[in-house]
């Protein structure tokens, strides 16, 4: 490590002192408990707490750390609080940070998942998850769109995500298309950087590039035939599966949609389009990480066993990949080639993305009534920038006035 990265990571660890583990818990914990909104919510929330208010991390070193997150597979807002943690706290931040954050979100989720399993087929919660399903596929497209107008910044990345789209939908691997696209954009740069040439892709500033990122790599393949035979379930099963998904998937968002439906649906039967939708839906009306939908579906599979080891399997590599990636971070934010490469994933991964909204949009938008529900949160998303934590209740709401009017 050079001296002006070492010089960096000692000013980080400097600021240790300004917070203790008691003052530490206390934060995450409220953060995991109210912060609604999504990882971009999740880090404004810290960024004018911590930055603004408390004054332990300064603006430049808040924005390195999230740049840091943004580069590794993984929830970005979790890893970003982990990081926090770390860097002033050590390592008893690091897990302080990490476990106060996610833990609260995994809880409340259970919670609904429990009420889910019980009451979801009565008519009252029918009718809620009715109006909130459109709802999220509304916010799903908002990402999208917003998305995609940052990541795809040359007619040659919008080339390799139009064939990867074309990929997704005839059901390549989506790991396999997200290594072959980043590597067909980090060749082409170097040809073109042998060459003398200006650059194919736009490689600007990685930290606002990388949220794509893992929005994007969140989405996975998509295939249009019927699911597969229900495979023999085990814990240990489960929790590969969701440790693979949190070690891989480049998206702290909806994407993350892509990775759990070609495991879970489509390879396993475990669960079905509309269970799937459900439990991105219930993470939209609880705070937290994204990636407690893993709570919700490990609790409808087996229990609260099932949604232990699903958030532990999802999780984990966060902490670990943090920890580990710290040194050589600098490097590759800088290396030119590592960039291209991310930007062949970004734009791959926006194409998977959009097909899996059509999947999930056919089981989500089922008469008139839900498609109408869809427009007008698509709407107001694009019109008036509302914060989807607003827009799900008032789905649920809507839901039950129409459970209601067909009830009487």
């Amino acid at each position: 490590m050079d001296e002006k990265a070492e010089a960096e990571i000692s000013g980080f660890l400097s600021s240790t002192d300004k917070a203790s583990l008691g003052e530490l818990a206390v934060f995450f914990l409220r953060l995991g408990t109210t912060a609604f909104g999504g990882p971009a919510g999740h880090i404004a929330m810290m960024e004018d707490e911590l930055v603004r208010r408390r004054k332990w991390l300064s603006s430049e070193k808040f924005l390195d750390l999230l740049g840091a997150s943004n580069l590794i597979p993984g929830p970005s807002s979790s890893e970003l609080a982990i990081h926090i943690g770390y860097l002033l706290g050590g390592w008893p931040g690091l897990l302080v940070a990490g476990i106060c954050f996610i833990v609260p979100a995994a809880c409340i989720v259970a919670a609904l998942a429990w009420a889910y399993v019980h009451f979801g087929k009565l008519p009252a919660a029918s009718g809620i998850l009715y109006g909130i399903k459109p709802v999220v596929i509304a916010v799903i497209l908002q990402a999208l769109w917003g998305l995609s107008r940052t990541a795809i910044k040359s007619r040659f990345l919008a080339i390799v995500g139009l064939l990867s789209g074309v990929l997704g939908t005839l059901g390549l691997q989506p790991i396999l298309l997200l290594a072959i696209a980043g590597a067909s954009v980090a060749l082409a740069d170097l040809v073109i950087l042998t060459r003398g040439a200006s650059r194919v892709s736009a490689l600007a500033p990685l930290a606002p590039l990388s949220p794509v990122a893992r929005s994007a790599r969140s989405l996975t393949t998509l295939t249009t035939g019927a699911l597969a035979a229900v495979a023999p379930f085990t814990l240990g099963s489960l929790f590969l599966i969701f440790l693979k998904i949190g070690a891989v998937v480049f998206g702290s968002g909806y994407v993350l949609l892509a990775f759990l439906r070609a495991d879970l649906v489509v390879q396993r039967g475990w669960l079905t389009d509309s269970q799937l939708v459900d439990a991105i839906a219930i993470g939209q009306v609880t705070p937290g990480p994204v990636f407690t939908a893993a709570t919700f579906i490990g609790f409808l599979l087996h229990g609260v066993s099932g949604a232990v080891v699903a958030t532990v399997g999802i999780f984990l590599p966060a902490f670990l990949l943090v920890a580990a990636s710290g040194p050589i971070l600098p490097y590759v934010r800088e290396c030119r080639i590592a960039g291209a490469f991310l930007d062949g994933v970004i734009v791959a991964s926006l194409a998977l993305m959009a097909v899996v909204a059509w999947q999930l949009t056919r089981a989500s938008i089922t008469d008139a009534k839900t498609a109408l529900f869809a427009a007008g949160s698509l709407f107001v998303l694009l019109r008036f920038r509302l914060n989807s934590a607003w827009l799900v209740p008032l789905g649920a709401l809507a839901g039950l006035v129409v459970h209601s009017l067909r009830q009487h």
